[in-house]
Parts: C-alpha cells; structure tokens; sequence
C-alpha cells in the first residue's frame, strides 16, 4: 500500500481530485538546506563562468539547460524526493547567479579569473547595472504572483499540490533567486558593506521576519516568500565571502574548493532528508 500522504485540495479545477504532496515542510532543516543551495549556487556559478572563464552568457545557457532538465525529472515525479527537488533549488541558484551577472555587468574582464578574456561566447554583460536589473526581475515576479493569485490556486508551499501550481512556484523560485543574487551582489560590491557586512545585515533581516512570525497581522506565507528571496543574497555574499581575494575582504578559498565543500555538505543534508522522508512514509 502506498504510504505517501495525499491531500484533497480545495483550489484545484476538480475539488474531488486526491493529490500527492511534492514539496517539503517548511522547518529549520528546509532554511539550512536552502542556504547551503543558495551558497553553493553562488560559488559553483563563479566556478564555471568566471574561474574555468567560459563567460556569462554561455555559462547562463547551459545553466538554464540544467534548470530545465531537472525541473523535468521534479514535474514527472509521482512524490516529494528531496534529491529531485534540492537539486532544482541548486540549479535555479546556479543559474540565476549567472542569469544576474549577464544582466548587471559590462564585458569587462575585471570579473573574470586572473583578468583574461573569456572563453565564452556571445556577449558577456549587458551592463544594465543593479537598479535596473532588479526592477526588470520584481517586475518579472510581480507578473507571475499576479498570474498565480488569479488562478485561485494556493500560495502555501505544502499545498501546492498540482502541475500548474508547481510550474508557478518553480517560475518563481528562479526568478527570485536571480533577483537575490542581484541583491547579494549590489550589498558585496557597491554598498559599502562587503562580503561580510552584508551577510550580516541580511541575517538580521532573516531574524526580523522570524520576529513577527508571531504577529497575527502578519501573514506566514507573505513571510516565507519574502525569507525565501533574503535566504539568496545571504547566499551569495557568504559565498563570495568564502571565495574572494583577502584584499576585498573574502577568505580566498577559492570556488572550486568552496564548491567542492558546499556540495558535500548539501548532498549530506539531502541524504539525511531521504531517510527521514522514508521514515515518514513507514509509518
């Protein structure tokens, strides 16, 4: 007998429909995993486009593809599988921190490892600069809400429960990841903060919503979107942190052993999650 928990949903077209759950509860395990992929997306995403110097325009290309075939293997699966979702979550960082540069950066190789041109090809930066990068992905965000919210269907991730929903909440997810790269890297490189002070200052933020968790006038779900979107620039400065030079403030580790780590450590709490996933459905 099939054990995975199914829910009648009131907001799908057939309110008699039974569906499975796909998508995880919302714990302190779900945010740590959520940054370590957010973090790991920084790192990873500099790895390949500016490290091994294959640009941002091709690097973004084949991130996307990335994207695409996992959200693939995350849309056909029948139930939550913590490897299939945390690995869309981890591509969506990815290539939104490549997605983030293409638009707000100029073609100078001033970003890409030891100052050399890329290998990449096609253009490398449309310099849009930060403002105007950020009001082209809030616009973008605020199109897919408002197409969600008039569908009727839920935005509380553990009852999105349909294809549609899903395809929203992931179309979101990107989005808001390219968004909070945009907003990581204006606090690292153009606020005066540094990689540092912007960490901290987003943690703060992180710490005030978890405040007013407890305030009825508050909704959870205006919340959690909003952590979701504060978890990425956390992310990426703490990347960039990890992996930029000692003279700009970074611990110069490098992206590839930085990678190499966070990668371990998210695949570690992936397996964890499995377990207790089929724990759940043991039971």
């Amino acid at each position: 007998m099939d054990k995975t928990e199914r829910v009648a949903d009131p907001q799908v077209a057939d309110p008699g429909a039974s569906v499975m759950k796909k998508l995880p509860e919302v714990t302190l395990a779900f945010w740590i995993m959520k940054i370590a992929a957010t973090t790991l997306g920084e790192t990873a995403g500099d790895l390949f486009a500016q490290t091994l110097r294959l640009g941002y325009f091709l690097t973004t290309i084949l991130l996307f593809l990335i994207f695409v075939v996992t959200l693939v293997v995350q849309l056909r699966s029948r139930r939550y599988n913590p490897f299939f979702y945390w690995t869309v979550i981890l591509s969506t960082s990815m290539a939104g921190t490549t997605m983030s540069d293409f638009m707000n950066r100029d073609a100078s190789a001033e970003y890409l490892s030891g100052g050399a041109t890329s290998l990449g090809w096609g253009p490398q930066g449309l310099g849009l600069g930060y403002p105007a990068g950020a009001a082209i992905l809030i616009s973008l965000l605020v199109v897919i809400f408002t197409v969600w919210k008039f569908t009727g269907m839920t935005f509380v991730i553990r009852d999105i429960v349909t294809f549609r929903a899903e395809a929203l909440f992931w179309s979101a997810i990107l989005v808001s990841n390219t968004l909070g790269t945009s907003m990581g890297d204006f606090l690292s490189d153009s606020s005066g903060l540094g990689y540092a002070g912007g960490a901290l200052l987003v943690t703060g933020l992180l710490a005030v919503l978890v405040a007013l968790m407890g305030v009825p006038a508050v909704p959870n779900v205006l919340l959690f979107w909003i952590a979701f979107v504060l978890t990425r620039p956390l992310g990426a400065t703490a990347g960039d942190f990890l992996t930029k030079p000692t003279a700009k403030g970074g611990l110069d580790l490098g992206t590839a052993g930085s990678s190499a780590v966070l990668f371990a450590v998210l695949v570690g709490l992936m397996g964890y999650a499995h377990l207790r996933e089929r724990r759940t459905l043991a039971t």
